[in-house]
């Protein structure tokens, strides 16, 4: 299902730490004959966040026969109990246990992995939960609201030992990964700069507030966001995934599948940028107040330029600019300059990057081995860093410094009081 990369002194360093607490490998007697897990072992799921992506990946869930998906939380009640009734449809009985409140699904003892798709102001908080209760995560992107956050579920994941898995799955899609081993093996000769283009956030109206209603906790929705008064379709993706109480807006929701990939072409999953100038456009009115348009340029110590746009400005996705040639790639499609390059094998001795063709199922073997996802945390918040530095340049209207091994910015405090945000009592790091 995926093919691992070696393992660096740092990886197994990490791994080595978690030993004592963690077997290395399951023993071959939890899993049936061929490979298949005997029902009283498969790994046991529960779901934060069943909405239109929890779903969907929760779908990737039921196909593994290694998995079980015993238990589905949601503060809507709509939401829930359809994630409950596909559940027990799937499996044919009405076992799967419906939750409301996320503290009381982490405290399962029975529960081994959780796939956390709730909104984004909610990500890390039930990350935290779950690992800190001994729970592997697969969780969607975007990470946090403030770098802050992603840095503290960083020490929690390396501190209790849990395999992580970021919803960054490109990395798991054959074009993305054949683009990247194409630019590592400089197949378009040096790379210079790479073109990255994603969906800007939209500009939605006022709505007069509303009663809450009854199928609805909207205090724990809110949770560590500010209070703000219900109106209709406030809890719906198409309104919260566009204000920064909740989210960072497209600038990081969409963004972050493809600076990911810019991350991995560039070879740069352990740094990142060290410059980052331009501006964003942001709606004078109305309900939505992340960026609705963005032109950012992003320089790496290696000499690379990234230049990151709205899709206005760049095509979605991302291109490689090299030397002598360049590739270009998005989902479900790859060309390059010239198109010959794409003929060209790339030789076993050449340089590999971590090979995994289904998402889900390289967590489940993470899950299953002890073994580093392809996503792992530390990709995940270098990757993920790269949106909230561009949104902290974007608001301060001017360019910024960033020093990737501090990670924080260069002499800048007022930068660098926006990499932390306040959270709504009683909900903390």
């Amino acid at each position: 299902m995926s093919r691992r990369p070696s393992c660096s002194r740092r990886a197994f360093l990490r791994v080595a730490a978690g030993a004592s607490a963690f077997p290395a490998i399951i023993p071959s007697s939890a899993w049936g004959a061929g490979g298949q897990a005997a029902p009283s072992n498969r790994i046991a799921v529960g779901c934060i966040g069943v909405g239109p992506q929890g779903n969907g990946v929760m779908g990737g869930f039921l196909r593994h026969e290694e998995a079980r998906v015993v238990a589905v939380c949601d503060v809507q009640t709509p939401r829930r109990e359809e994630a409950k009734k596909r559940v027990d449809g799937h499996y044919g009985n009405s076992d799967c246990a419906l939750y409301h409140d996320f503290r009381e699904i982490v405290a399962r003892e029975d529960i081994d992995a959780f796939l956390i798709a709730s909104p984004d102001h909610w990500h890390v908080l039930h990350a935290l939960a779950a690992v800190r209760h001994g729970k592997d995560v697969y969780l969607e992107k975007p990470m946090g609201l403030s770098l802050a956050e992603d840095l503290a579920l960083r020490d929690a994941v390396h501190t209790h030992g849990r395999v992580f898995q970021f919803g960054t799955q490109q990395r798991s899609s054959r074009e993305f990964r054949l683009a990247c081993e194409l630019v590592r093996n400089g197949r378009i000769g040096e790379l210079q700069s790479i073109r990255v283009g994603a969906p800007a956030s939209i500009a939605r109206d006022l709505r007069p507030e509303a009663p809450v209603p009854d199928w609805l906790d909207y205090d724990l929705w809110l949770g560590p966001a500010p209070w703000s008064p219900y109106f209709e379709g406030r809890v719906q993706n198409e309104y919260w995934w566009h204000h920064s109480d909740c989210a960072l807006g497209f600038v990081a929701g969409w963004g972050i599948h493809h600076v990911d990939i810019a991350q991995w072409g560039n070879n740069t999953d352990d740094t990142g940028p060290v410059t980052i100038e331009g501006g964003g456009v942001f709606a004078e009115d109305g309900f939505g107040d992340c960026a609705i348009g963005w032109d950012l340029t992003c320089c790496y110590a290696n000499g690379v330029t990234m230049s990151y746009t709205d899709n206005t400005k760049n095509p979605q996705g991302v291109t490689f600019e090299g030397t002598e040639g360049r590739v270009y790639v998005r989902r479900g499609h790859i060309e390059s300059e010239p198109e010959a390059l794409l003929g060209r094998v790339i030789q076993p001795e050449e340089e590999h990057v971590y090979e995994s063709n289904d998402h889900v199922g390289n967590f489940l073997d993470g899950v299953r081995t002890r073994a580093q996802a392809i996503c792992d945390i530390d990709v995940a918040v270098r990757s993920d860093t790269i949106c909230h530095i561009s949104d902290i340049a974007m608001r301060l209207g001017r360019g910024v410094e960033w020093d990737p091994v501090a990670e924080r910015f260069k002499n800048d405090a007022e930068a660098n009081r926006m990499l932390t945000r306040a959270m709504r009592e009683p909900w903390h790091l």
